[in-house]
Protein backbone atom coordinates (compact mmCIF):
# COMPACT_ATOMS: atom_id res chain seq x y z
CA UNK A 1 0.00 0.00 0.00
CA UNK A 2 1.45 3.33 -0.82
CA UNK A 3 1.13 6.60 0.43
CA UNK A 4 -1.96 8.01 -0.78
CA UNK A 5 -3.64 4.66 -0.61
CA UNK A 6 -2.86 4.59 3.22
CA UNK A 7 -4.55 8.44 3.32
CA UNK A 8 -7.85 6.96 2.02
CA UNK A 9 -7.50 3.69 3.96
CA UNK A 10 -10.38 2.81 6.08
CA UNK A 11 -9.32 2.61 10.22
CA UNK A 12 -10.50 -1.09 11.71
CA UNK A 13 -13.52 -0.83 14.39
CA UNK A 14 -11.04 -1.97 16.87
CA UNK A 15 -7.50 -3.31 17.66
CA UNK A 16 -4.04 -1.76 16.36
CA UNK A 17 -3.81 1.69 14.51
CA UNK A 18 -2.93 1.72 10.92
CA UNK A 19 1.10 2.18 11.39
CA UNK A 20 3.41 0.43 9.01
CA UNK A 21 6.73 -1.22 9.21
CA UNK A 22 8.23 1.48 6.24
CA UNK A 23 7.06 4.46 8.64
CA UNK A 24 8.40 7.02 11.04
CA UNK A 25 6.75 9.55 12.73
CA UNK A 26 7.54 12.35 15.25
CA UNK A 27 6.26 14.75 17.23
CA UNK A 28 8.01 17.81 19.18
CA UNK A 29 6.69 19.39 22.30
CA UNK A 30 7.92 22.21 24.66
CA UNK A 31 8.92 21.91 27.60
CA UNK A 32 5.84 20.59 29.51
CA UNK A 33 5.42 18.18 26.85
CA UNK A 34 2.65 20.28 24.82
CA UNK A 35 2.73 19.42 21.01
CA UNK A 36 4.34 21.68 18.96
CA UNK A 37 4.65 20.20 15.52
CA UNK A 38 4.60 16.68 14.45
CA UNK A 39 4.75 14.77 10.86
CA UNK A 40 1.52 13.66 8.86
CA UNK A 41 1.91 10.05 10.16
CA UNK A 42 1.71 10.82 13.31
CA UNK A 43 -1.48 12.70 12.73
CA UNK A 44 -2.88 9.50 10.70
CA UNK A 45 -1.67 7.24 13.18
CA UNK A 46 -3.18 8.81 15.87
CA UNK A 47 -6.46 9.93 14.56
CA UNK A 48 -6.79 13.58 15.37
CA UNK A 49 -7.41 16.69 13.06
CA UNK A 50 -4.16 19.11 13.56
CA UNK A 51 -6.50 21.51 15.36
CA UNK A 52 -6.90 19.35 17.90
CA UNK A 53 -3.49 17.87 18.38
CA UNK A 54 -1.23 21.63 18.75
CA UNK A 55 -0.96 23.03 21.68
CA UNK A 56 -2.61 19.79 23.64
CA UNK A 57 -0.67 17.96 25.95
CA UNK A 58 1.17 14.80 24.52
CA UNK A 59 -0.71 12.75 27.38
CA UNK A 60 -3.61 12.27 25.34
CA UNK A 61 -2.60 9.67 23.11
CA UNK A 62 -1.21 7.81 26.42
CA UNK A 63 -2.90 4.27 26.81
CA UNK A 64 -3.91 3.47 30.23
CA UNK A 65 -2.04 0.03 29.85
CA UNK A 66 1.06 2.22 29.91
CA UNK A 67 2.87 2.05 33.61
CA UNK A 68 3.13 5.63 34.93
CA UNK A 69 6.42 4.68 36.13
CA UNK A 70 7.73 4.37 32.49
CA UNK A 71 7.00 8.11 32.09
CA UNK A 72 8.76 9.02 35.31
CA UNK A 73 11.59 6.73 34.12
CA UNK A 74 11.04 9.40 30.84
CA UNK A 75 10.71 12.59 32.30
CA UNK A 76 13.63 11.83 35.15
CA UNK A 77 15.68 11.43 32.13
CA UNK A 78 14.66 14.14 29.73
CA UNK A 79 15.36 16.71 32.32
CA UNK A 80 18.56 16.00 32.71
CA UNK A 81 18.82 16.81 29.13
CA UNK A 82 20.12 13.22 28.34
CA UNK A 83 18.26 10.86 25.79
CA UNK A 84 16.12 7.87 26.37
CA UNK A 85 14.46 5.03 24.37
CA UNK A 86 11.53 2.91 25.43
CA UNK A 87 8.54 1.10 24.27
CA UNK A 88 5.46 3.01 24.43
CA UNK A 89 1.77 1.76 23.65
CA UNK A 90 -0.34 4.47 22.78
CA UNK A 91 -4.05 5.24 22.10
CA UNK A 92 -5.29 6.94 18.89
CA UNK A 93 -8.71 9.03 18.98
CA UNK A 94 -10.89 6.35 18.08
CA UNK A 95 -9.86 4.03 20.89
CA UNK A 96 -7.53 1.86 18.52
CA UNK A 97 -4.10 0.67 20.12
CA UNK A 98 -0.64 0.83 18.42
CA UNK A 99 3.14 -0.07 19.60
CA UNK A 100 6.07 2.45 19.08
CA UNK A 101 9.72 1.97 20.37
CA UNK A 102 10.36 6.14 21.09
CA UNK A 103 13.83 7.66 21.55
CA UNK A 104 13.21 11.15 23.30
CA UNK A 105 15.89 13.73 22.83
CA UNK A 106 16.02 17.67 23.74
CA UNK A 107 15.52 19.78 21.37
CA UNK A 108 14.28 23.70 20.62
CA UNK A 109 13.41 24.32 24.32
CA UNK A 110 11.61 21.10 24.82
CA UNK A 111 11.52 17.58 23.37
CA UNK A 112 11.19 16.18 20.04
CA UNK A 113 10.19 12.44 20.11
CA UNK A 114 10.69 9.97 16.96
CA UNK A 115 8.83 6.81 16.59
CA UNK A 116 9.41 3.48 14.97
CA UNK A 117 7.13 0.15 14.70
CA UNK A 118 8.66 -2.14 16.94
CA UNK A 119 8.13 -5.83 15.71
CA UNK A 120 11.62 -7.80 17.06
CA UNK A 121 10.57 -10.48 19.94
CA UNK A 122 11.55 -8.03 23.07
CA UNK A 123 8.31 -6.25 22.75
CA UNK A 124 6.28 -9.65 24.14
CA UNK A 125 8.48 -10.02 26.97
CA UNK A 126 8.24 -5.77 27.33
CA UNK A 127 4.26 -6.09 27.12
CA UNK A 128 4.78 -9.00 30.37
CA UNK A 129 6.98 -6.72 32.21
CA UNK A 130 4.14 -3.31 31.76
CA UNK A 131 1.24 -5.70 32.89
CA UNK A 132 3.18 -6.60 36.31
CA UNK A 133 4.28 -2.80 36.82
CA UNK A 134 0.88 -1.72 36.37
CA UNK A 135 -0.62 -4.38 38.87
CA UNK A 136 1.72 -2.98 41.17
CA UNK A 137 0.65 0.47 40.64
CA UNK A 138 -3.02 -0.08 40.21
CA UNK A 139 -3.28 -2.85 43.27
CA UNK A 140 -0.20 -2.05 45.84
CA UNK A 141 -0.34 1.34 45.51
CA UNK A 142 3.25 1.80 44.25
CA UNK A 143 4.16 5.50 43.01
CA UNK A 144 5.80 6.28 40.11
CA UNK A 145 9.59 6.40 41.03
CA UNK A 146 8.97 3.26 43.09
CA UNK A 147 7.56 1.60 39.81
CA UNK A 148 10.44 3.51 38.05
CA UNK A 149 13.16 1.59 40.32
CA UNK A 150 11.04 -1.61 40.13
CA UNK A 151 11.10 -1.86 36.25
CA UNK A 152 15.01 -0.56 36.20
CA UNK A 153 15.82 -3.87 38.50
CA UNK A 154 13.65 -6.05 36.26
CA UNK A 155 15.40 -4.76 33.17
CA UNK A 156 18.80 -5.68 34.60
CA UNK A 157 17.32 -9.06 35.50
CA UNK A 158 16.90 -9.50 32.34
CA UNK A 159 20.88 -9.50 31.98
CA UNK A 160 21.40 -5.79 31.47
CA UNK A 161 24.05 -3.45 33.64
CA UNK A 162 21.56 -0.83 33.08
CA UNK A 163 18.60 0.64 31.24
CA UNK A 164 21.17 2.81 29.34
CA UNK A 165 22.53 -0.95 28.04
CA UNK A 166 18.91 -2.14 27.64
CA UNK A 167 17.56 0.53 25.41
CA UNK A 168 20.60 0.56 23.45
CA UNK A 169 20.20 -3.32 22.70
CA UNK A 170 16.76 -2.77 22.22
CA UNK A 171 16.78 0.11 19.71
CA UNK A 172 19.72 -1.91 17.03
CA UNK A 173 17.36 -5.20 17.62
CA UNK A 174 14.15 -3.37 16.62
CA UNK A 175 15.88 -1.87 13.80
CA UNK A 176 17.82 -5.11 12.39
CA UNK A 177 13.60 -6.99 12.77
CA UNK A 178 12.43 -3.89 10.52
CA UNK A 179 15.19 -4.17 7.95
CA UNK A 180 14.53 -7.81 7.39
CA UNK A 181 10.41 -7.44 7.49
CA UNK A 182 11.52 -4.65 4.82
CA UNK A 183 13.65 -7.46 2.98
CA UNK A 184 16.43 -4.69 2.57
CA UNK A 185 19.88 -4.80 3.12
CA UNK A 186 21.02 -5.60 6.97
CA UNK A 187 22.02 -1.67 8.13
CA UNK A 188 26.47 -2.11 8.79
CA UNK A 189 26.95 0.10 10.85
CA UNK A 190 24.56 -1.52 13.49
CA UNK A 191 25.97 -4.83 12.89
CA UNK A 192 29.04 -3.50 13.52
CA UNK A 193 28.31 -1.94 16.94
CA UNK A 194 26.52 -5.27 18.09
CA UNK A 195 30.28 -6.99 17.59
CA UNK A 196 31.79 -4.15 19.17
CA UNK A 197 29.17 -4.49 21.98
CA UNK A 198 29.78 -8.54 22.09
CA UNK A 199 33.35 -8.09 21.89
CA UNK A 200 33.28 -5.41 24.94
CA UNK A 201 31.42 -8.04 27.27
CA UNK A 202 33.65 -10.67 26.50
CA UNK A 203 36.07 -8.18 27.41
CA UNK A 204 34.26 -7.49 31.03
CA UNK A 205 34.53 -11.24 31.58
CA UNK A 206 37.94 -11.55 30.74
CA UNK A 207 38.05 -8.42 33.08
CA UNK A 208 36.52 -10.09 36.06
CA UNK A 209 38.48 -13.61 35.21
CA UNK A 210 41.75 -11.45 35.93
CA UNK A 211 40.44 -9.55 39.38
CA UNK A 212 39.60 -13.02 40.15
CA UNK A 213 43.20 -14.22 39.78
CA UNK A 214 44.62 -11.53 41.28
CA UNK A 215 42.17 -11.56 44.32
CA UNK A 216 42.65 -15.21 44.72
CA UNK A 217 46.78 -15.17 44.70
CA UNK A 218 47.07 -12.22 47.16
CA UNK A 219 48.39 -14.49 50.02
CA UNK A 220 50.91 -16.29 47.76
CA UNK A 221 54.04 -13.96 48.83
CA UNK A 222 52.74 -13.80 52.37
CA UNK A 223 53.11 -17.77 51.83
CA UNK A 224 56.57 -17.27 50.06
CA UNK A 225 57.92 -15.20 53.20
CA UNK A 226 57.05 -17.58 55.45
CA UNK A 227 58.64 -20.49 53.63
CA UNK A 228 61.65 -18.30 53.45
CA UNK A 229 62.10 -17.57 57.00
CA UNK A 230 61.87 -21.58 57.97
CA UNK A 231 63.99 -22.20 55.53
CA UNK A 232 66.74 -19.24 56.51
CA UNK A 233 65.96 -18.40 59.91
CA UNK A 234 68.78 -15.69 59.95
CA UNK A 235 68.23 -14.82 55.92
CA UNK A 236 69.59 -15.50 52.78
CA UNK A 237 68.90 -15.50 49.02
CA UNK A 238 65.65 -17.06 49.24
CA UNK A 239 64.58 -14.67 52.07
CA UNK A 240 65.97 -11.60 50.33
CA UNK A 241 64.22 -12.92 46.78
CA UNK A 242 60.84 -13.56 48.86
CA UNK A 243 60.91 -9.84 50.11
CA UNK A 244 61.75 -8.91 46.29
CA UNK A 245 58.88 -11.18 45.30
CA UNK A 246 56.42 -9.37 47.57
CA UNK A 247 57.66 -5.52 46.63
CA UNK A 248 56.92 -6.32 42.94
CA UNK A 249 53.71 -7.92 43.70
CA UNK A 250 52.69 -5.51 45.90
CA UNK A 251 53.67 -3.12 42.83
CA UNK A 252 51.89 -4.64 40.56
CA UNK A 253 48.52 -4.80 42.84
CA UNK A 254 48.77 -1.34 43.03
CA UNK A 255 48.93 -0.67 39.70
CA UNK A 256 46.27 -2.90 39.07
CA UNK A 257 43.64 -1.53 41.34
CA UNK A 258 44.18 2.03 40.05
CA UNK A 259 44.29 1.02 36.22
CA UNK A 260 42.17 -1.89 35.92
CA UNK A 261 39.55 -2.32 38.97
CA UNK A 262 38.61 1.19 39.17
CA UNK A 263 35.36 2.14 37.85
CA UNK A 264 36.64 4.85 35.67
CA UNK A 265 39.52 2.67 34.20
CA UNK A 266 38.93 2.10 30.74
CA UNK A 267 38.48 -1.47 31.05
CA UNK A 268 34.96 -0.78 33.35
CA UNK A 269 33.74 1.70 30.98
CA UNK A 270 34.56 0.50 27.71
CA UNK A 271 31.27 -1.52 27.13
CA UNK A 272 28.88 1.19 28.37
CA UNK A 273 30.78 4.04 25.90
CA UNK A 274 30.38 1.00 22.82
CA UNK A 275 26.21 0.65 24.21
CA UNK A 276 26.15 4.74 23.78
CA UNK A 277 27.66 4.77 20.99
CA UNK A 278 25.24 1.95 19.21
CA UNK A 279 22.45 3.95 20.81
CA UNK A 280 23.03 7.71 19.15
CA UNK A 281 24.15 5.51 15.86
CA UNK A 282 20.56 3.98 16.13
CA UNK A 283 19.23 7.10 16.62
CA UNK A 284 20.82 9.18 14.63
CA UNK A 285 19.44 7.15 11.42
CA UNK A 286 15.97 7.30 12.77
CA UNK A 287 15.55 10.83 13.00
CA UNK A 288 17.63 11.08 9.16
CA UNK A 289 14.50 9.03 8.47
CA UNK A 290 12.19 11.34 10.22
CA UNK A 291 13.50 14.15 7.78
CA UNK A 292 12.73 12.03 4.76
CA UNK A 293 9.59 11.47 5.98
CA UNK A 294 8.85 14.85 5.55
CA UNK A 295 10.20 15.32 1.85
CA UNK A 296 7.88 12.18 1.30
CA UNK A 297 5.02 13.44 2.53
CA UNK A 298 5.12 16.82 1.05
CA UNK A 299 1.97 18.29 2.40
CA UNK A 300 0.85 20.94 4.59
CA UNK A 301 1.45 20.14 8.83
CA UNK A 302 -1.78 22.22 9.60
CA UNK A 303 -0.13 25.39 11.14
CA UNK A 304 3.46 23.70 11.06
CA UNK A 305 6.38 25.53 9.32
CA UNK A 306 7.30 22.46 7.36
CA UNK A 307 10.79 23.48 6.56
CA UNK A 308 11.34 24.53 10.36
CA UNK A 309 10.93 21.06 11.50
CA UNK A 310 13.44 19.77 8.95
CA UNK A 311 16.25 21.71 9.89
CA UNK A 312 15.35 20.99 13.62
CA UNK A 313 15.56 17.28 12.36
CA UNK A 314 18.92 17.69 10.75
CA UNK A 315 20.47 19.74 13.44
CA UNK A 316 19.53 16.52 15.54
CA UNK A 317 21.16 14.40 12.91
CA UNK A 318 24.37 16.54 12.76
CA UNK A 319 24.52 16.84 16.38
CA UNK A 320 24.31 13.37 17.48
CA UNK A 321 25.68 12.07 14.90
CA UNK A 322 29.10 13.62 15.69
CA UNK A 323 28.43 12.15 19.46
CA UNK A 324 28.64 8.97 18.09
CA UNK A 325 31.67 10.24 16.31
CA UNK A 326 33.58 11.36 19.21
CA UNK A 327 31.81 8.10 21.55
CA UNK A 328 34.15 6.19 18.67
CA UNK A 329 37.05 8.54 18.78
CA UNK A 330 36.67 7.78 22.58
CA UNK A 331 36.86 4.17 22.28
CA UNK A 332 39.83 4.20 20.08
CA UNK A 333 41.40 5.67 22.92
CA UNK A 334 40.20 3.55 25.37
CA UNK A 335 41.12 0.38 23.67
CA UNK A 336 44.39 1.80 22.68
CA UNK A 337 44.99 2.52 26.58
CA UNK A 338 43.62 -1.22 27.64
CA UNK A 339 46.67 -2.31 25.51
CA UNK A 340 48.56 -0.44 26.59
CA UNK A 341 48.29 -1.60 29.94
CA UNK A 342 48.40 -5.19 29.04
CA UNK A 343 51.70 -4.62 27.91
CA UNK A 344 52.51 -3.22 31.07
CA UNK A 345 51.17 -5.67 33.17
CA UNK A 346 52.88 -8.42 30.79
CA UNK A 347 56.51 -5.99 32.44
CA UNK A 348 55.49 -6.59 35.47
CA UNK A 349 54.77 -10.58 34.73
CA UNK A 350 57.79 -11.11 33.79
CA UNK A 351 59.77 -9.14 36.67
CA UNK A 352 58.05 -12.03 38.65
CA UNK A 353 59.20 -14.59 36.70
CA UNK A 354 62.83 -13.62 37.04
CA UNK A 355 62.06 -13.67 40.65
CA UNK A 356 60.25 -16.83 40.54
CA UNK A 357 63.25 -18.57 38.26
CA UNK A 358 66.05 -17.57 41.14
CA UNK A 359 64.16 -19.12 43.62
CA UNK A 360 64.02 -22.48 42.34
CA UNK A 361 67.55 -22.18 41.43
CA UNK A 362 68.22 -21.20 45.08
CA UNK A 363 65.95 -24.07 45.89
CA UNK A 364 67.64 -26.69 43.80
CA UNK A 365 70.69 -26.39 46.72
CA UNK A 366 68.28 -26.93 49.75
CA UNK A 367 68.95 -30.46 50.97
CA UNK A 368 65.59 -29.81 53.63
CA UNK A 369 62.24 -28.07 52.95
CA UNK A 370 62.46 -28.44 49.31
CA UNK A 371 59.24 -29.43 48.67
CA UNK A 372 57.40 -26.70 50.52
CA UNK A 373 59.48 -23.90 48.12
CA UNK A 374 58.83 -26.44 45.30
CA UNK A 375 55.12 -25.99 45.67
CA UNK A 376 55.14 -21.98 45.77
CA UNK A 377 57.29 -21.98 42.81
CA UNK A 378 54.57 -24.38 40.72
CA UNK A 379 51.66 -21.89 42.42
CA UNK A 380 53.39 -18.87 41.04
CA UNK A 381 54.41 -20.28 37.96
CA UNK A 382 50.56 -21.32 37.22
CA UNK A 383 48.93 -17.61 38.52
CA UNK A 384 52.00 -16.20 36.31
CA UNK A 385 50.54 -18.69 33.16
CA UNK A 386 46.98 -18.10 33.94
CA UNK A 387 47.51 -13.87 33.89
CA UNK A 388 49.10 -13.97 30.78
CA UNK A 389 46.59 -16.28 28.77
CA UNK A 390 44.00 -13.43 30.22
CA UNK A 391 46.18 -10.76 28.84
CA UNK A 392 46.40 -12.36 25.92
CA UNK A 393 42.74 -12.76 25.23
CA UNK A 394 42.24 -9.42 26.64
CA UNK A 395 44.39 -7.89 23.99
CA UNK A 396 42.87 -9.95 21.29
CA UNK A 397 39.08 -8.58 22.23
CA UNK A 398 40.83 -4.96 22.20
CA UNK A 399 42.02 -5.44 18.83
CA UNK A 400 38.86 -6.74 17.83
CA UNK A 401 36.96 -3.37 18.75
CA UNK A 402 39.69 -1.24 16.69
CA UNK A 403 39.71 -3.21 14.17
CA UNK A 404 35.86 -2.68 14.02
CA UNK A 405 36.03 0.97 14.51
CA UNK A 406 38.55 1.21 11.86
Amino acid sequence: MDFEDRRKEERPPSGEAPFYLDEVFFSRTDGRGVIQAGNYVFRRVANYDWSEMLGAPHKMIRHPDMPKGVFYLFWDTIKKGSTIGAYVKNKAKDGLQYWVYAVVVPCAGGYLSARIKPTSEILEKIEKLYAEQLVLEKKEGMSPADSADWLVERIKGMGFPDYQRFESFALSEELIARDKGLKQPPDEAILRFRKMLEAAEQLNVETEKLISEFEMTEIIPHNMRVIASRLEPNGGPISTLSTNYGGMSREMSSWFETHVVGEESNFSTIEGTVSQSMFLECMSRILNECSRQLDFERRKLGDVDLEEERGYLNGLVAEYSAKSESGQNQLAEETYRILDACKKMNRHILGLSTTRVMCKIEGARLTEGRESLTDIIGELNGFQQRIREDLSRIENLSSTIRTLLA
